[in-house]
């Protein structure tokens, strides 16, 4: 018998297996993100770019003491005048009667355009358009002006006659002498207010005494409102001083009120003389700083100062003295700065500006970091003054 044979085990197929790393996708949409990053952030750049000049003017502390001398609307330190009138009347009993006569008086504002200073006598005639003659109490002196721009004189005048009918209410004047001349077109009047104070006849009456009692609260009263009705006059760019203001008080005639009682009324001028702020900066800053050439400048603080005159201005030149303590401020020209810096790089326009007496710093502005230069426009460059003050 043959032996058992073993049967060999069977044979196995040997496995197909193999492996491959996946494939990494590129990173389109990272790149994409980044380059849409990159041009925000490059037109952000451009979209805010500009250049910029901020300046800090120069300045001074100037303390003054010193006498000046002013001249009529001309000269390196010109004045002008404001001039207001205003009338108060208080209320009392009547003690008798009294039979008047009195004209009727106001203030008339005559104005010149002839381009020349025009001096008039006293009692020189203005002529409404109903034909009423008033009187200028005083001679006349009235400041050049233009049509634009017209000289211009506040007087007093008074009714060539007596009675209530010369009290009339606001309204033009020409000067009957001067009809069929060209001044005549150029020198005119204008009043405000209404021409008060004419009657003839009897009414009630008070006593002088009674009159001077109730004048110093009048005049309390009308000093504190002819000021504040100067001040609000001064027009932009001229400055007034404290103590350029001169308040003089003058009796008007009393009127009736009701029955059994009477007016006592005063009136009150205030003459203030106002400069032009530049100018005025300047004469300060010649007398009160060690170096300084005719720069423009400008006052920080007038409400500090204090003038002194023994009277108000009679003539074209004014003679006064001014104390106190200010700041002078540099005048910068914007347009000049841009001019200066227009196509410079940065470093040569630092050097240019520093050479400007009115710029005491200058911070320059240039966008997007890499622009080496200022735009050749000068339009296209912003030019800011900052306040001094406010940035020590």
């Amino acid at each position: 018998m043959e032996a058992d044979q073993v049967a060999p085990p069977p044979t196995r197929e040997p496995s197909s297996y193999s492996y491959s790393r996946p494939r990494r996708k590129f990173p389109w949409g990272l790149v994409i993100a980044i380059v849409v990053i990159l041009g925000v952030s490059i037109g952000a750049l451009y979209a805010f770019a500009g250049a910029r000049v901020e300046i800090t003017p120069s300045s001074g502390d100037a303390s003054i003491s010193g006498e000046f001398t002013a001249t009529a609307a001309a000269g390196e330190l010109p004045f002008e005048v404001v001039t207001v009138d205003k009338i108060a009347a208080q209320k009392v009993e009547a003690e008798s009667t009294e039979t008047v006569t009195d004209a009727a008086q106001g203030t008339i504002t005559v104005s010149n355009t002839s381009g020349e200073a025009q001096d008039f006598v006293k009692n020189t005639r203005f002529q409404t358009p109903d034909g009423l003659i008033f009187k200028a109490q005083t001679p006349i002196s009235i400041p050049s002006g233009t049509a634009e721009r017209p000289g211009t004189v506040n007087i007093t005048v008074y009714a060539e006659s007596p009675g209530d009918r010369y009290n009339v209410g606001p309204t033009t004047f020409t000067l009957p002498g001067l009809v069929g001349s060209d001044l005549g077109k150029q020198v005119t009047g204008k009043s405000t207010e209404a021409m008060s104070g004419g009657f003839s006849g009897t009414r009630p009456s008070v006593s002088q005494a009674t009159r001077d009692k109730q004048y110093p609260k009048l005049e309390e009263a009308l000093k504190r409102d002819v000021e504040e009705a100067v001040k609000a006059q001064v027009p932009q760019g001229y400055v007034l001083l404290p103590g350029a203001t001169f308040v003089s008080f003058s009796p008007q005639p009393d009127t009736s009120s009701a029955a059994g009682s009477v007016e006592v009324r005063l009136k009150g001028t205030a003459t203030a003389v106002i400069f032009p702020e530049d100018a005025l900066a300047q004469a300060i800053a010649y007398k009160s700083l060690g170096v300084y050439a005719g720069e423009p400048v400008t006052l920080g603080e007038a409400g500090s100062l204090t003038l002194s005159a023994t009277e108000a201005p009679v003539g074209n030149d004014f003679a006064f003295s001014i104390t106190g303590e200010t700041e002078i401020l540099w005048t910068v020209d914007t347009e000049r700065i841009g001019g200066a810096v227009a196509g410079k790089k940065r470093d040569a326009a630092q050097v240019i500006l520093a050479g400007y007496p009115e710029v005491e710093r200058a911070v320059l502005i240039l966008r997007p970091f890499w622009t080496g230069s200022f735009p050749s426009d000068p339009s296209e460059i912003e030019v800011s003054v900052t306040d001094p003050k406010a940035a020590r």
